[in-house]
């Protein structure tokens, strides 16, 4: 691909600030009129917002894309200040304030036919100047184009450009960057045709990397490091194959609920052994007539002297088979229907061998066959009696367990989205180079306009993504409430992911739909990422919760 004047707008950073002003005031009134729709008695209506979910769903994703321009120009003058800007970063910053802008003012794709328009909340939404110059010009052929070209000419550096972090982070990058390339990258398809769980020694290596104790203090054995750290190394994990990057998720729910919920005892017990990776940890939450309503679940846990013996279904419990310890919500008060009877467990279990998968006293379990998301297999899992000692209940007190569980959500959407941001990488990565390499009609596939255009707005959609999360996560390293940005990350990264995977097969073509081609495995393994962690649906009523409180 040749050169090209960078077609490039005039006081750019200021047009995209101006810009901001306008749909702030724009993303206000749609608050203000989905407020006044579902807000009665100065209360939040829970009927109401069923009734207006529409609206409401489309509030949080017009709010998640201000988010997402504020963090994306953040991200630019960041650069600029530290004299790091280039022409790709400006590039990705007017295409990205130019195509979400365009979106905003008429039409956010919330999923596959579902378009979220102003006119459907307000009586009127007009672009401002500033708002309109960029749509009428900032995502142009030529723009589309010339970013292609500067992504092919950095293609020796896998972020297509400068990440805005600190140098320490850039380490972390390069070290797990080399790991992935090494251990994951050239056998990722291979696990996920055979269906196969990553092998053990993956995982001691990983453990010998500190991915399972990253975030965990140091006093416990951990490393003690932040959120960022986290995003840095949960997405180039998830870059080489999605299984790699979520088998620290299951340690890190876990972790995250010792540390805010448990006893000193528990601490000092569990958190090493997690941290030095001696025990995998596995999140056991879901029950088959439940999915997100866990108020409703019905697995129960009765205590006999020193031992609860818990009785019930669960189901998509993820590396069930090799976990030692299960996270395990139960119903310890079993006249109770809500939230308020639920308690968390830390129930030890044997490993399963190749033998048996499930080799537990009054413990069954049976795999659930997925189309991706294979590298540590999903289960149903069932109990009659099982025993965990009594000392294990998650701090001592019974009733607590949904409250636990709740101040994991922050981390645990944050993690989700940096996986989302690194296999949307993956999509992208293999999409460019099958470009590259594919000729048709006496040239290369990424000289066509809808070949490149696809190119650009993968690495555009991929940098807005990340720089949300990192927000999300430094807002967590802070010590700040983050429910609200980690919800958004997760929702927008979710669907980035999916949007790159599908493009990339459509870059593809015929061969993109041939199992033999890596981009099959990443489609199948990104169509989850909108469903764990929170559906999108149920992202989006957090989201909208969270604004109309």
């Amino acid at each position: 691909m040749s050169d090209s004047q960078s077609p490039i707008l005039d006081d750019l950073s200021i047009l995209c600030e101006e810009a901001l002003g306008e749909i702030a005031s724009l993303v206000k009134s749609i608050q203000k009129s989905v407020k006044d729709c579902t807000v009665k008695d100065g209360r939040l209506n829970a009927a109401l917002l069923e009734e207006n979910q529409y609206s409401a769903h489309g509030m949080a994703w017009f709010t998640t894309y201000e988010h997402s321009l504020t963090a994306l120009l953040n991200w630019h003058n960041g650069l600029e200040k530290k004299g790091l800007s280039c022409k790709l970063s400006s590039l990705t910053l007017q295409i990205g304030f130019a195509e979400y802008l365009a979106q905003i003012y008429n039409g956010i794709p919330m999923s596959q036919g579902e378009i979220i328009r102003p006119q459907q909340i307000l009586a009127e939404s007009t672009p401002g100047k500033a708002a309109k110059l960029l749509i009428n010009a900032g995502n142009s052929d030529a723009a589309r184009k010339a970013l292609t070209h500067e992504i092919i000419l950095q293609s020796g550096d896998l972020t297509y450009g400068p990440d805005g972090l600190d140098d320490e982070y850039g380490m972390i990058r390069d070290q797990f960057r080399k790991f992935v390339e090494k251990r994951v990258t050239p056998f990722a398809h291979e696990w996920h045709l055979k269906d196969e769980l990553i092998p053990d020694d993956v995982i001691s290596e990983m453990g010998e990397l500190g991915v399972f104790g990253l975030t965990i203090p140091e006093e416990f054995g951990g490393f003690g490091m932040s959120k960022t750290a986290m995003c840095v190394v949960t997405e180039e994990l998830a870059r080489g194959y999605i299984g790699v990057g979520s088998l620290g998720t299951r340690s890190e729910i876990a972790a995250e609920l010792i540390l805010c919920g448990g006893s000193d005892a528990q601490k000092n017990q569990w958190l090493p052994k997690i941290a030095d990776a001696s025990i995998l940890p596995t999140a056991v939450f879901t029950e088959p007539n439940t999915g997100s309503d866990l108020g409703s679940l019905k697995t129960r846990a009765i205590r006999n002297g020193d031992h609860y013996y818990v009785t019930g279904a669960k189901t998509w419990i993820t590396h069930a088979a090799r976990a030692d310890i299960m996270t395990m919500l139960v119903r310890t008060d079993t006249e109770s229907t809500d939230y308020n009877g639920l308690s968390m467990l830390l129930a030890e279990k044997p490993r399963g061998t190749s033998a048996e998968d499930f080799p537990a006293e009054n413990m069954s379990g049976s795999e659930i066959e997925v189309l991706g998301y294979r590298g540590m297999k999903e289960y149903e899992l069932g109990f009659d009696g099982f025993q965990v000692k009594a000392d294990n209940l998650l701090g001592g007190v019974e009733g607590q367990g949904f409250k636990q569980l709740m101040k994991t959500f922050e981390a645990a959407r944050i993690q989700t989205a940096a996986r989302a941001v690194g296999v949307a990488q993956n999509a992208l990565e293999v999409s460019l180079k099958y470009a590259q390499d594919r000729k048709q009609f006496g040239k290369e596939l990424v000289e066509f306009p809808r070949v490149y255009s696809k190119i650009a707005m993968m690495a555009v959609e991929i940098t807005i993504a990340r720089q949300l999360t990192y927000f999300a996560a430094s807002e967590k390293d802070q010590g700040r409430r983050c429910d609200l940005e980690a919800g958004m990350a997760k929702l927008l990264a979710a669907r980035v992911a999916w949007a790159a995977a599908d493009n990339g097969v459509q870059i593809h073509g015929g061969n993109g739909f041939a199992l033999e081609y890596p981009i099959s495995r990443i489609l199948c393994d990104a169509r989850i990422l909108s469903i764990f962690e929170g559906a999108a649906e149920i992202q989006a009523t957090v989201i909208a919760r969270r604004l109309l409180a």
